[in-house]
């Protein structure tokens, strides 16, 4: 990008067919009439509908849309790519960007938006890159990432484990736990030993996890691990029973029922999906 500080491709085709990808740049990526196309984030694959909008904030999350089913004519692709500074004592730092550094943080897993939040900012994305002065399509674009951070139901896609990303927590306790689980996935971890960590009675830490998580505790181990495994699927040449005993899985037929009815794919299909399009631009 150089001294830019925006690329902006705004395009109409019939067919998606760039390669799974990263780079080192933010990427805000709106894709508008491509029904059945599949997007491939991290460890996340889903089918979109009408509307689609994700932001990427990793240099090392791999992602691409795949035409799969999509028989639409008139695909629009918005591709926005973009850096910010998020040390510590940078501009968004200060007190007016709380929301939008938050929400940057957030997407280094990739941040899905639901339509509601689409439609709050389709008006600026459809004139961005109609806008000739640079600064006016500066804050036009910073403008539609404050508004975005200000929606709710936007949703991270990559697992924490495959994007290398830190856990956070606004409970210590829950922050303790899952600090324990991530240097402790590959072995048995016993409900017991996590309550202990809680100060909580085991029955009563359920019910605390679940309430800042969401999820069950056996749901949060299993994505946790499944995450781990995808990541050494992409980046190592190990047989899949290794990483399925390296990510703490019992047995090889297990790891392969859960990871398919998770991921809507065999381990080793996901493998061969990554290695055969991967590229780094």
């Amino acid at each position: 990008m150089g001294k830019d500080a925006l690329y902006i491709a705004d395009r109409r085709k019939k067919e998606f067919t760039y390669p799974i990808h990263n780079h080192e740049v933010f990427e805000l990526n709106f894709v508008e009439h491509a029904s059945g196309v599949r997007r491939i984030v991290g460890d996340s694959n889903e089918v979109i509908g009408d509307y689609d909008l994700v932001l990427i904030t990793s240099p090392d999350l791999e992602h691409v849309w795949e035409q799969n089913t999509c028989t639409s004519d008139d695909i629009r692709e918005i591709t926005i790519q973009f850096y910010l500074d998020m040390s510590d004592d940078g501009f968004l730092s200060r007190n007016p960007f709380y929301s939008v550094r938050k929400m940057l943080k957030e997407a280094r897993k990739g941040l899905s938006f639901p339509l509601s939040a689409i439609m709050r900012v389709y008006q600026q994305l459809d004139t961005l890159s109609s806008v000739k002065d640079g600064f006016y399509a500066c804050t036009q674009f910073m403008t539609i990432l404050y508004e975005l951070s200000r929606c709710e139901g936007a949703r991270t896609l990559a697992t924490s484990s495959y994007a290398k990303v830190e856990v956070e927590s606004d409970s210590r306790r829950v922050l303790k736990v899952k600090n324990y689980i991530a240097k402790n996935y590959m072995d048995e971890i016993r409900l017991n030993t996590l309550a202990d960590i809680a100060g909580m009675s085991p029955s009563a830490f359920s019910r605390f996890f679940k309430l800042h998580t969401g999820r069950n505790l056996s749901e949060y181990i299993i994505e946790m691990r499944l995450g781990y495994a995808s990541r050494m699927l992409v980046d190592t040449a190990k047989s899949i029973a290794e990483i399925s005993f390296q990510s703490g899985f019992n047995n090889l037929s297990n790891f392969n029922r859960i990871f398919k009815k998770k991921k809507g794919c065999s381990p080793s299909e996901f493998r061969e999906n990554y290695h055969k399009t991967r590229i780094i631009v």
